[in-house]
């Protein structure tokens, strides 16, 4: 196995150019684990540490732009007002060890249906920006995930930076584990309400080969809180319109039995995650002042 440490960004993509095969380094929290239970042999690592790009983010006017080896520790320390959701999940990973050399890079490119990361950044929207030494192209997260622990990259590319919309509204993450702390999650869920386009974005992990939106149910969703005046008037969603949200999540699951939980209960729990954290957000956006006075008793603007 040989070691590669590109200086520059410009040096990296050289190197994958000239090894597809490297295997990109940064944190090692998923990859030197592999390595060391012998699941995987690579021809070559690449390090990544000293490109200092990698590490960086900038907050713009719609979007957090985010180096990829900026590690958990930096989003919930510094990024928790832009990107909530994310740093929620950021909080569940690991150890604090863990938390300061991952990074929600390492977590795309991993592409695990169990990351952490994943949920919250289907809920809050984001684009994986790709590049190799033949250009730059941006890809959606819900296309970036093509199957179990694989990903959209080409054999050539290298993940640069995510981009992931600022919160314009509550955004939430639930994780359900066999214990409290550093643990793989047998189920995961994010939810993100975006009230300046009247829509509400739901992600799930570790309950499908990858992880997914709900997309039927937010579609539903926003068709009934759109329907039902619910933006304008901050009042109480309808239990019915809860209950129905937890089922369309559950029903968009597609999971299997494993060590750590069975299909079944993966399926009934992304519903009760679901249904909590759509109670949770709303409760929030609605404790904002966000809606008028309404007789459903809502809260005041």
């Amino acid at each position: 196995m040989e070691f590669l440490r590109p200086a520059t960004w410009e040096e990296a993509l050289a190197a994958k150019a000239e090894h597809p095969s490297a295997v990109p380094i940064a944190g090692g929290t998923d990859v030197m684990v592999e390595i060391n239970f012998d699941h995987r042999r690579p021809t070559h690592l690449m390090d990544l540490n000293r490109i200092r790009d990698l590490h960086e983010w900038e907050v713009g006017d719609e979007t957090v732009r985010l180096g990829a080896s900026v590690p958990y520790s930096k989003i919930i320390d510094q990024l928790a007002t832009e990107l909530p959701g994310l740093a929620l999940a950021s909080h569940t990973v690991g150890s604090p060890q863990i938390r300061n050399r991952g990074s929600v890079g390492g977590n795309l490119g991993g592409a695990s249906p169990a990351g952490d990361s994943h949920p919250a950044l289907l809920a809050a929207g984001a684009e994986v920006e790709a590049e190799s030494v033949r250009g730059t192209r941006f890809i959606p997260v819900e296309e970036f995930y093509t199957g179990v622990k694989r990903n959209a990259l080409a054999e050539d590319e290298l993940i640069k930076r995510v981009h992931i919309k600022k919160a314009d509204g509550p955004q939430q993450f639930s994780k359900v584990g066999t214990r409290n702390a550093m643990v793989i999650a047998v189920c995961a869920f994010g939810i993100a309400l975006h009230p300046e386009t009247r829509t509400v974005r739901a992600g799930i992990g570790s309950a499908a080969p990858t992880p997914l939106r709900a997309t039927a149910a937010e579609e539903f969703l926003n068709a009934a809180l759109e329907e039902g005046g619910y933006w304008d008037s901050g009042k109480v969603i309808a239990p019915s319109v809860a209950r129905q949200f937890a089922e369309l999540c559950s029903g968009a699951c597609n999971p299997i039995d494993d060590v750590r939980g069975s299909a079944a209960y993966r399926r009934r729990a992304v519903g009760v995650m679901a249904r909590r954290t759509l109670g949770w957000t709303w409760e929030s956006y609605r404790a904002s002042g966000m809606g008028r006075t309404t007789e459903g008793g809502a809260q005041c603007a």
